[in-house]
């Protein structure tokens, strides 16, 4: 999974997630790409900052951040009605996971091959992975998905 810093033809700056380059590219062509704020497709990549892993940290680097706009208000000032709907919701998801799921920390790429190959017994975990580890067990066949980052994890 991919997470863009979007800006729409207006200004606004917002964020989705794209299986990849070439979905976020195929959805913005047939304008499934929308500003949440005024629903405009004219989208395009606002500028990131690079995320860098480094190999003496177990955490990962933090989230790349949007270059603001000079008279851009927060973006949980902005969020539309829509937006604040999908926003619960994924808390909802998220805390579902937490308070059902053992968290097995930077344990996990290891837990979760060990349950993958029948070495363990199967029940929910989550903890943490680099990008690096995550891709490799998504290539092994392990099914992973990341607990999603909510505008106000930042705060």
């Amino acid at each position: 999974m991919i997470r863009y810093a979007l800006r729409c033809a207006r200004g606004h700056d917002f964020e989705s997630w794209f299986q990849s380059s070439a979905a976020y590219d195929s959805q913005r062509k047939r304008g499934l790409v929308a500003c949440p704020v005024c629903d405009s497709t004219k989208v395009e990549k606002a500028i990131m900052a690079p995320r860098l892993a480094r190999k003496d940290q177990s955490r990962p680097a933090p989230e790349p951040v949007a270059a603001p706009a000079e008279d851009a208000a927060p973006a949980s000032l902005v969020m539309a009605p829509q937006e604040r709907e999908l926003v619960a919701k994924l808390r909802e998801l998220r805390d579902h996971v937490i308070k059902n799921a053992d968290n097995v920390g930077t344990k996990f790429p290891d837990e979760a091959r060990k349950i993958h190959y029948g070495d363990a017994e199967h029940r929910a975990i989550y903890g943490e992975a680099t990008a690096e580890e995550a891709r490799a067990l998504i290539e092994e066949g392990v099914e992973v998905a990341p607990l999603p980052v909510l505008p106000d994890d930042r705060n």
